[in-house]
């Protein structure tokens, strides 16, 4: 590709960076207006979550282009091979730095102390808001629900099922509704068990034993043993998420895999006539709606603010999302980019931020308005400056590194680009256009397309 074309197609994935760089952002407010600016934050959640808001966003754009990245590399291998070094990695930083955090009093490890094992088998598959019941760093609760979107969505591409993103985007908002108000919180495993957690710790093997096997099987086998691995690492994430989550609400997670599902839906709309377009869009705004209303009906005991919170985080998500969509082809400034391909750094390292600022006494006396607002921002560029180091010395390089490991593996795979909302650099932006046009091409070819 020239050098022209790749700058127009980096612009025009550019909205996805910035996207992404503004939920992360949501969240950093949120987390840190608890500590500075807090007027700030009592006059603004009086309607608005912004960290569920910016949650909500994030999980929009993964569904979008994580199912491009899997239909593009065309194999379960280099897809698992591809997320591994892209998230893990990071991930193994903030737990270490939060030990140290720990260790030293200048950060929480909730209630990790109390069994060790039961903490390090909760994050080894990342799903530790589902089995443990221990997300460090705080934020990490939502990592759990986008690795049980991988695992679907690795299950439902060995059987060729991926494409119909539109059934389940319906049936889980359907079930959110449903089956939200009577679905269990910790069903399989007792967190209040005390110290002595013996039904987490044999959950947590269980399932890790499970969903490696299915791996397994997935990424070293072919055919039906392929298939059958894929399919059960993905049934024991739908059981997990279905029956076993620790946080945030029953119908959490029904609830945020139809919006992952529904920015399936959206990505393939690209591909669409206008007309069907269209279609697509409407059926978007009616799973808001199932999704506010399943919300604030299960939700109804937390009170109406509560309510008010819940239904603009999802509206406001996606409107924002489609505003966003609307205008991808508006030309987006560099700095606004980049916030987005450091997000995932700045997800997971902001609160070790905050944890420090709030372990040192001297600093929290009383603040007026301007101090607090240079206090805020100051932490900020900490947070921006750790996270663009994190992101240039530990992730960029593991991409590169997960990019030699695949091609070695018999998987090549294309240089980086906005892949998600969770890691980092992704798949798209130098592609060659030959093998962009193929993997178009497969999205609107066979299975059901995917179609409203």
């Amino acid at each position: 590709m020239s050098e022209t074309a790749a700058t127009n197609h980096e612009r025009r994935l550019a909205w996805l960076d910035a996207l992404r760089g503004f939920a992360a952002l949501c969240v950093v407010f949120d987390h840190g207006s608890t500590l500075l600016l807090l007027p700030v934050r009592t006059f603004l959640y009086q309607w608005l979550d912004l960290g569920q808001y910016g949650v909500f966003v994030f999980f929009l754009v993964s569904g979008y282009i994580v199912p491009a990245s899997l239909e593009r590399k065309g194999s379960v291998r280099g897809f698992w091979i591809s997320r591994g070094f892209r998230l893990y990695p990071l991930f193994l930083i903030a737990l270490v730095l939060s030990a140290v955090a720990y260790q030293t009093g200048h950060g929480t490890i909730a209630n990790a102390g109390h069994d060790p094992a039961v903490a390090v088998t909760g994050w080894l598959f990342m799903l530790q808001n589902l089995v443990a019941g221990v997300n460090v760093p705080l934020v990490t609760w939502t990592l759990s629900y986008e690795m049980v979107f991988y695992l679907l969505l690795a299950g439902l591409f060995s059987w060729g099922v991926h494409k119909r993103s539109a059934w389940y985007a319906t049936a889980f908002a359907v079930g959110a509704v449903a089956l939200g108000g009577v679905l269990p919180m910790a069903a399989l495993a007792h967190w209040s068990d005390g110290p002595n957690q013996t039904s987490e710790l044999v959950l947590n093997g269980v399932a890790d034993a499970l969903i490696l096997t299915g791996l397994a099987l997935a990424v070293l086998s072919r055919s039906w043993q392929a298939r059958a691995g894929a399919s059960l690492a993905a049934v024991v994430a739908l059981v997990l998420v279905t029956f076993n989550q620790s946080y945030p609400y029953p119908w959490s997670g029904c609830a945020i895999l139809a919006l992952m599902f529904t920015g399936t839906v959206i990505y393939r709309a690209e591909q669409y006539t206008p007309r069907r377009r269209l279609a697509v869009a409407a059926f978007a705004v009616a799973v808001f709606l199932v999704l506010t209303f399943a919300g604030d009906w299960h939700g109804a005991h937390y009170g109406h603010h509560w309510q008010v919170q819940w239904s603009t985080s999802v509206l406001l998500a996606g409107v924002t999302f489609g505003v966003a969509l609307a205008v991808r082809r508006v030309r987006i400034p560099r700095w606004c980019a980049w916030l987005g391909v450091i997000s995932y750094s700045v997800y997971l390292l902001h609160p070790l931020v905050f944890n420090a600022y709030r372990s040192i006494p001297v600093l929290h006396r009383k603040h007026t308005m301007p101090d607090q607002v240079l206090f805020f921002f100051g932490l900020l560029a900490v947070i921006i400056g750790l996270s663009a180091l994190t992101y240039y010395l530990v992730e960029r390089p593991m991409q590169r590194l997960g990019r030699r490991v695949a091609t070695w593996a018999g998987y090549p795979t294309e240089t980086a680009s906005a892949d998600d909302p969770s890691a980092g650099d992704g798949d798209l932006r130098s592609a060659p256009a030959a093998s962009r046009s193929a993997s178009s091409s497969t999205a609107v070819a066979g299975g059901s397309g995917g179609s409203p």
